[in-house]
């Protein structure tokens, strides 16, 4: 349960952060970027461990990174869906 509520906030933090550092207004709402956050924490830290950055010594910048650009891209991913759709 612990390792649940661990990712979800994990998530958050990482889908705020990704769109911290995308470029102008998202029209993404909070539910959906806590839920493309924790995608891209997950994506983050499998690519982190075939790259072999997963364990590092102290803070893991390097799987921090990763997951923050996956969630990017999945952001990114996700606008252009939905405002192709919505059009």
């Amino acid at each position: 349960m612990g390792g649940i509520i661990g990712l979800i906030i994990f998530g958050a933090v990482i889908g705020i952060l990704a769109r911290v550092v995308m470029p102008g207004k998202q029209s993404v709402s909070v539910l959906v970027t806590v839920i493309l956050g924790i995608l891209g924490a997950v994506v983050g830290y499998w690519v982190a461990a075939k790259l072999g950055v997963a364990d590092t010594a102290g803070i893991d910048w390097w799987r921090w990174i990763i997951s923050i650009a996956a969630a990017v891209v999945l952001t990114v991913g996700y606008e252009a869906i939905t405002s192709r759709s919505s059009s």
